[in-house]
């Protein structure tokens, strides 16, 4: 991150060290003076009448759906319906929601290549996924039975719809659930055709269209054929995208039925029959398949995803954040403007030095009790609401740039490292060794916590020495890119940040001596 702004970083790619192409979970809708003008005026005119319509086709909706399901019992539903209400609902809901999509503007949904039966690809994988606008592709899919979230069963009509759909339900919740789901997903995938085709996104959340991100298994875990579905959205203006950075929910809707007309391409790719290594192992399945998708789309297919609320790249066993929170904490102290300053740490090699807001906000010379209270949040509480202070050293060291990183992995591991029980020396154990690739790469604990013990098997001990945690993070030909492009600071931070100095004992290095207390930041 030698250029440009956090906002800007681009995801290290694992396998070359190159940049990849932007964030995909940021979208910025850049408009020009005219356009802006456009979608004032039919913002105004257009797009009140189109919600509108819509909204009343949507409750239209639900009586179809209800009658479908009318009087069956759970057992009854778990079975394919037929007769009467297959024909006169499945064909009322179909006919609607091409009425709702059309109101909204998308005009045309063009079709390209041909869709295979429910024989010859039970399963259906539609990419990339990037709006709610998406369920667009279920259309000339003859509304194939969908896999949603247990919750929406609360929302009105979206409810009714997913119980007229016989949906496959998952509960965020309820580990269980994922187990059943998938027992399900197989049954209906193997039962020969007696069920409709399962249709999922398999990147499981949305993105801006510039890259795919990296398949969830569940589509894949069957091990039966699946037929790649493509989703592009040519139009000149991006409304569509629903990015977890970018315009919310009701500006993606205003701006799209603000459009005269907004075109959808649904393209169906040829069936992709798995090997058998394929078939067995559905990460497997899944990465070659988002590789064949995104090779049509001309995009780049990513390990990119979301853990929780944190969008991560996975590079070997370990994940990444996108922007690590580091950046974000570099940000919100450049706009403060800060001048350069003497912070006098006072940490001390494995002793936890627990400070508040008060004492945060002198060390770091802040006077605004906002920045004060933005700049604290990005630090681990406490249940007293106090943070540790080795926390702050390093992640202040990094983004100050004056230290290169062997100087900087070495205080974060003398700040970090404990005591052995026997023997001399100091080892980075299992909660140091997640803490420091939490506060410099952003990683989520647990993958770290994983890749310590791995790098532990190989030594007698369960802890890391200096020459090993440096071995990883400098010499390493997989993760030492990662510290290398992460821990650059954009250089117009390093000129704003406060010094920071922290005066701690001399400690052997891989190469010779190196004195901590002769080494500090200039600011």
């Amino acid at each position: 991150m030698s250029q440009g702004s956090p906002g800007d970083w681009a995801p290290l790619d694992p396998t070359g060290g190159a940049p990849a192409p932007p964030n995909p979970f940021v979208h910025e809708l850049q408009l020009s003076r005219l356009q802006r003008v456009k979608f004032c005026l039919l913002g105004a005119l257009l797009a009140p009448i189109r919600v509108l319509l819509a909204f009343i086709v949507l409750f239209l909706l639900w009586p179809f759906a209800w009658l479908q399901v009318a009087g069956l019992t759970e057992e009854q539903l778990q079975e394919p319906i037929t007769g009467w209400r297959k024909t006169v609902c499945h064909n009322g809901v179909l006919g609607l929601s091409r009425l709702l999509f059309f109101l909204l503007g998308f005009l045309r949904i063009r079709v390209r290549g041909q869709r295979a039966s429910h024989l010859q690809a039970p399963v259906l994988v539609a990419a990339p996924h990037s709006t709610f606008f998406d369920p667009n592709v279920l259309l000339p899919c003859d509304l194939p039975k969908v896999v949603s979230q247990a919750e929406n069963l609360s929302v009105p009509v979206i409810g009714a719809l997913l119980r007229f759909n016989q949906a496959i339900l998952v509960s965020r919740h309820d580990p269980a659930s994922h187990r059943r789901v998938v027992e399900e997903v197989r049954r209906r995938a193997t039962s020969g055709g007696k069920w409709p085709q399962v249709p999922f996104f398999p990147e499981g959340t949305c993105s801006n269209k510039k890259a795919l991100l990296k398949f969830k298994p569940g589509a894949f875990i069957a091990g039966v054929p699946v037929q790649p579905v493509l989703i592009r959205y040519p139009n000149s203006v991006d409304t569509t995208s629903w990015a977890w950075r970018g315009p919310g929910v009701l500006k993606v809707l205003w701006l799209t039925a603000s459009q005269p007309c907004s075109i959808v391409d649904v393209e169906f790719l040829p069936v992709y029959q798995p090997s058998l290594e394929e078939s067995r192992v559905s990460t497997l399945y899944a990465n070659h398949v988002q590789r064949v998708m995104a090779q049509a789309l001309g995009i780049p297919a990513t390990q990119c995803k979301f853990v929780g609320s944190l969008s991560v790249i996975v590079v070997g066993r370990l994940k990444v954040a996108l922007e690590p929170q580091l950046w974000e904490l570099g940000k919100v102290l450049q706009k403060v403007g800060l001048s350069p300053g003497h912070v006098d740490t006072g940490a001390e090699p494995s002793r936890s030095r627990m400070i508040g807001q008060e004492e945060f906000a002198r060390q770091l010379q802040l006077s605004d009790p906002q920045t004060v209270a933005r700049a604290f949040s990005y630090f681990q509480q406490d249940a007293k609401g106090l943070v540790d202070f080795r926390d702050v050293v390093p992640a202040l060291a990094a983004l100050d740039g004056g230290r290169n990183l062997e100087e900087l992995t070495c205080l974060a591991f003398e700040l970090f490292a404990e005591e052995q029980a026997e023997g001399p020396g100091r080892l980075l154990y299992r909660d140091g060794f997640s803490t420091i690739l939490h506060l410099l790469l952003g990683s989520p604990c647990p993958a770290a916590t994983t890749l310590h013990a791995e790098l532990c098997q190989e030594a007698p001990s369960q802890g890391l020495s200096l020459c090993q945690f440096q071995n990883f993070s400098l010499h390493d030909p997989l993760y030492g890119k990662l510290f290398k492009h992460l821990l650059v600071p954009p250089t117009h931070l390093s000129r704003h940040l406060p010094d920071t100095k922290c005066h701690l004992p001399r400690q052997p290095h891989c190469s010779g001596q190196w004195d901590h207390a002769s080494t500090q930041a200039e600011g």
